[in-house]
């Protein structure tokens, strides 16, 4: 019964997210023109649309966060990833500190409103067929963030789990941008249950899932030591992953 409601549902969403996102598209435009306080406040309003149009889904959305995050601080998001679902609450519940994204470059391809954002905002694309350019990439995005005290959000599974059982993280790139940003804090993100929405692939949608992101406090980048920091904070983040 479920999955026969999925369908309907399903076009009203893709009718509704479509729409955003090509609206959005002119929107962003528009708004970067006027600077990039302008543009940040078009991208927040339309994942905010975004995360209301998931819920035409049934989707309900938690955001954990139990401690305040501070404005003149930079922080280095680490995430597990499963789904496309996970990036409009990240946005929308971090627009205060308004980190930019470690993607791949296939995102910055003629996607409306997302490729426009991730190439106009100050995030990375990087190419994972070239991991030696894709680390001198990293190393000049830190650098610039730690310059002017912004933070990053990086998946260091390197593509999408699609269930509860998340991959293996690959350190490089995460290695590279703590030594970028030796004063940013890491921090954490459990995400679980988004891979439902897409439980039965792109079509139809997954319905009633209840996304929950848990967001664990602060640990300092030590000076000596990464490696052992980035395993125990990988242990962290999957300790708290539901299935």
């Amino acid at each position: 019964m479920a999955k026969l409601l999925a369908y309907p549902l399903s076009v009203l969403y893709y009718l509704f997210f479509g729409f955003f996102l090509i609206l959005f598209e002119g929107i962003q435009r528009v708004c970067f023109i006027f600077g990039p306080q302008a543009h940040k406040v078009s991208v927040d309003v339309l994942n905010f649309l975004l995360i209301r149009t998931l819920n035409i889904l049934g989707t309900r959305i938690v955001f954990d966060l139990p401690f305040q995050l501070e404005k003149n601080e930079s922080y280095i998001f680490v995430a597990n990833h499963q789904s496309t679902y996970d990036i409009p609450p990240l946005i929308w519940y971090l627009r205060k500190i308004y980190p930019k994204f470690v993607g791949k470059k296939e995102l910055g391809n003629r996607i409306p409103s997302i490729s426009f954002n991730l190439k106009k905002n100050g995030s990375v694309l990087i190419d994972r067929k070239k991991p030696k350019q894709a680390l001198e990439q990293l190393k000049i995005f830190g650098e610039h963030l730690a310059k002017t005290h912004g933070s990053a959000v990086i998946f260091p599974e390197g593509t999408r789990s699609r269930n509860h059982e998340p991959r293996p993280f690959r350190y490089a790139g995460l290695t590279q941008l703590a030594k970028a940003m030796p004063n940013a804090k890491l921090v954490g993100i459990s995400i679980s249950n988004s891979w439902k929405i897409t439980r039965y692939g792109s079509f139809p949608m997954g319905i009633g899932a209840k996304m929950i992101l848990k967001v664990h406090p602060p640990i300092a980048i030590p000076k000596d030591n990464i490696a052992d920091t980035l395993v125990m904070l990988e242990k962290k983040i999957k300790a708290s992953i539901l299935s």
